[in-house]
């Protein structure tokens, strides 16, 4: 099977397609298939040629860290939980998110998220939740892994310098419902950054590996207001 890899050396130098030739394991993950070709000491392309590590990240190789995200064959994904199996064809193609800033070859600058998070001071404080708490729902909007997908595919986020995508969007409903003393600040830098802008694709929660119901999200905020 070939592994058609978009690389780039350094933030800003030129990217570049390289092939490489896979005849690891047929049940493997791309995750597997990326350390597969990087195990050797000496890395060659498709062609025989003397090539470098291809540079991509992990952290727990099972869906919970969302470090390994990419786009593989056009579909935003993380890269342990997709498996040859689903892949059709004989090739694969690789790239990194192109929302974010590329680092090195498949590793990308996400640090956006947590910027934007920072600037309109969306915190929790002082733990306040109310009488009525959504618990189960609080419990799914926490598990965003910060991993991007969802703005990858988002036809609002362009860059993150207004519209902040639903990663931010379900830490609002988190901080406002944990502390009700700070929901109307919240909702106002939500109402901002994120509801005045969003079309309601809804690819973000087509595309999120934890299943976040964003439009839940999106509706509890909405019946804070008083």
């Amino acid at each position: 099977m070939k592994v058609r890899i978009l690389r780039q050396q350094f933030p800003g130098s030129a990217p570049y397609w390289e092939t490489f030739e896979y005849d690891g394991p047929e049940d493997n993950s791309v995750a597997g298939v990326l350390d597969y070709l990087n195990y050797h000491d000496d890395i060659v392309d498709a062609d025989g040629k003397r090539t470098t590590r291809i540079g991509w990240e992990c952290s727990c190789l099972q869906g919970i860290c969302g470090a390994c995200a990419m786009v593989i064959d056009g579909q935003p994904a993380l890269a342990c939980e997709t498996f040859l199996r689903d892949i059709q064809g004989k090739e694969i193609t690789i790239r990194p998110l192109q929302k974010f800033p590329v680092i090195h070859d498949l590793v990308v600058d996400r640090s956006s998220i947590h910027e934007n998070l920072k600037q309109a001071d969306v915190c929790i404080g002082e733990y306040r939740p109310s009488a009525d708490a959504d618990h189960a729902h609080q419990y799914a909007a926490a598990k965003c892994l910060k991993c991007g997908l969802c703005l990858e595919v988002c036809p609002n986020y362009v860059n993150g310098e207004t519209f902040f995508g639903a990663a931010f969007a379900n830490d609002c409903y988190l901080v406002a419902s944990r502390n009700r003393a700070e929901d109307r600040r919240i909702r106002t830098v939500y109402a901002e950054h994120f509801a005045k802008t969003c079309s309601k694709s809804l690819s973000c929660m087509e595309v999120c590996p934890m299943k976040i119901p964003t439009l839940a999200s999106m509706a509890k905020l909405n019946r804070m207001k008083r």
